[in-house]
């Protein structure tokens, strides 16, 4: 009698720990998607980002692991402090179990820093700097939809292939315009172009004047924009109003995405050559989840976008299949599972988190050009994820063997 009572309470505290093992660790998963929502990158990701945050949790199924997946999101307003406390709000107190979208690289790697302390898992899709996946990389933290070694890649090496082989940067002063600056700089010198000087300017600046005037004096052929959002626009814009391009320089918006062509317009944006990872006019499939994102939000998609489209679903991918949501079994699976879906077809995470996938090297159109609303790119080439990104072993991660 008593080793049959013995062997039904061990059968039972089995089957508890089977059946715990095969469910999320708070009767849900929470994931937090933080952003610039009001500042200079708002269109760039922002609130269309959470709402491709939300199209994958709809289009897995609302659940996983029988329990619903929440959506939480916060407006970070580009500060790394404002972030932090955020981050650690969500993680201590709010069950946030993974953020993602992360624009801006500073506050990428103050929210990477403390995921990788509190051992929990970020996903960036906004940010920029390899860092990310070089020497601040975490076994936690992943970088999914671009980064500045692969802009510079696409961007810059078109550029010298096409005779624009001196440049002059004008960079946004934080770790992001650093980082695309000299990645860009080390690419154009690699292809036998010289760097004849940069300057660096405010995040959110609105009078580029004294900046451009450097540039334009500089003689370079090519004036690299190393920033992003209204900052690249409100750039050209007044590069116009100066004649750059009348007087033959050649402007190169290092990271410019299609929602900034179109704030910009065809009019203004035509001829910039630009790198992303994602275009929605590409083939049927991105066109297809391209008029479900415009359905929603009344654009269409670019890569931060469908990249967290993409980060999403492939984590709850993860947590499906680990049958947990700890962060240890996740993250293991995030590393090891391909990626298939409609942004990265074919991509592979390194040891160091990079997602590896091809990037798209486009021209904006000219209106002439354009068939129908968004219509804004010529696809100049298919760059492979294995050229466009730093291969992990040489990355300087510590995590890779």
């Amino acid at each position: 009698m008593r080793k049959n009572l013995i062997a039904s309470v061990a059968f039972l505290l089995a089957s508890s720990t089977a059946v715990l093992a095969q469910s999320a660790t708070d009767g849900k998963v929470k994931i937090g998607i933080l952003n610039d929502q009001s500042g200079v990158y708002a269109d760039f990701g922002g609130k269309s980002s959470v709402e491709a945050a939300k199209m994958a949790v709809e289009d897995f199924g609302g659940k996983v692991l029988d329990v619903p997946v929440e959506i939480v999101d916060a407006d970070h307003q580009n500060k790394p402090d404002i972030a932090s406390n955020i981050a650690r709000q969500w993680y201590d107190t709010e069950q946030v179990d993974a953020i993602m979208e992360l624009t801006t690289s500073s506050v990428a790697l103050a929210v990477q820093a403390i995921g990788k302390e509190k051992k929990k898992i970020d996903i960036v899709t906004g940010a920029a700097t390899t860092d990310l996946t070089g020497k601040a990389c975490s076994p936690y933290g992943f970088h999914w939809a671009y980064d500045t070694h692969a802009l510079a890649v696409g961007t810059g090496g078109a550029l010298v292939k096409q005779g624009g082989d001196s440049w002059f940067f004008l960079t946004a002063d934080y770790a992001f315009g650093y980082s695309l600056e000299q990645q860009t700089s080390e690419y154009v010198k690699a292809s036998g172009g010289t760097v004849v000087g940069a300057v660096r300017h405010p995040l959110s600046t609105q009078d580029f004047s004294s900046f451009l005037l450097q540039a334009q004096s500089s003689g370079a052929k090519v004036i690299g924009l190393a920033n992003a959002g209204l900052d690249t626009s409100n750039a050209i814009k007044q590069a116009a109003e100066f004649g750059i391009t009348q007087g033959g320089q050649h402007l190169a918006a290092l990271l410019f995405t299609l929602a900034e062509v179109h704030g910009l317009g065809l009019e203004a944006a035509q001829g910039l050559t630009l790198t992303e990872g994602y275009y929605w006019n590409r083939d049927d499939e991105s066109r297809a989840f391209a008029k479900k994102f415009f359905d929603r939000t009344g654009k269409m998609p670019n890569m931060v976008h469908t990249g967290t489209y993409s980060a999403v679903t492939q984590y709850l991918k993860a947590v499906q299949k680990a049958g947990t949501d700890e962060t240890e079994a996740v993250a293991k699976l995030l590393h090891e599972m391909p990626v298939d879906d409609v942004f990265g077809r074919g991509g592979t995470v390194g040891a160091n988190g990079r997602m590896i996938h091809d990037m798209y090297l486009l021209q904006v159109k000219k209106p002439s050009e354009s068939k129908e609303p968004w219509d804004y790119f010529n696809v100049l080439a298919t760059i492979p994820g294995k050229e466009a990104y730093i291969d992990p072993a040489k990355s300087g991660c510590d995590l890779v063997k």
